[in-house]
């Protein structure tokens, strides 16, 4: 069960898999039952976006708020005035996948007056092996510049420390490592150790946070 509160903003920064993650994330509540929408509010990166996924995602259950208009093939600089309505609708399980830098973050700023009035969570995805975010002060100027811009607070941390799918259990504890450093240095629980399903089965059972098996939806096979 995902029992986190009712809206879930993940942030991470490029090539952490946090797109990855919020696609699976909303997949597996629809799965539990639950009423989802995800809101891609990434206008800065062009790549691994998750609204590329809004069939996949809409034959799921999952209802998909973005700026791409369907079957132009194209997408705006623009962010659906649609979003709103999972924000305030409460019947909704709202997953925010949030763009890669502060940059990015501006986007989610616009809705700080809305989301500072409901339950959210706001969950900063770290891959180790990413250059920006290989250390405890990496992480943190991340995790910082994000709240500066956004005015929303990150309440929780996910392990997905990765290599795509050369990922092995050691990379995901080095990972898990860093982040029980970032954890201590900000006070902010480690909510899920996410990793591919084959890893996935193979990680300790004792670690801090939730783990969480991911498919590999955002990448073809030959990626």
């Amino acid at each position: 069960m995902l029992n986190d509160k009712r809206v879930r903003i993940i942030i991470g920064h490029y090539g952490s898999g946090k797109t990855e993650f919020a696609v699976n994330y909303a997949l597996n509540l629809a799965k539990e039952g639950k009423k989802v929408a995800l809101a891609d509010l990434d206008v800065v990166n062009p790549y691994f976006r998750s609204r590329e996924k809004h069939n996949l995602l809409r034959d799921n259950d999952v209802k998909v708020e973005s700026s791409y208009v369907e079957g132009s093939g194209t997408d705006l600089p623009a962010i659906s005035a649609g979003i709103l309505g999972p924000i305030q609708d409460e019947s909704y399980n709202f997953v925010m996948d949030v763009g890669g830098d502060s940059a990015g973050a501006r986007t989610l700023g616009r809705y700080h007056n809305h989301l500072s009035e409901t339950d959210y969570d706001m969950f900063c995805v770290v891959n180790a092996n990413r250059s920006q975010t290989q250390t405890v002060e990496g992480v943190t100027h991340h995790i910082r510049s994000i709240e500066k811009t956004s005015r929303i607070k990150v309440t929780g941390l996910i392990n997905n420390t990765h290599m795509l799918r050369h990922t092995t259990v050691d990379d995901v504890l080095r990972g898990q490592k860093l982040c029980m450093e970032v954890s201590k240095a900000l006070n902010l629980p480690i909510k899920y150790v996410s990793a591919i399903e084959s890893v996935a089965k193979d990680l300790p059972k004792d670690l801090e946070g939730q783990i969480m098996p991911v498919k590999m939806i955002m990448r073809e096979d030959w990626m």
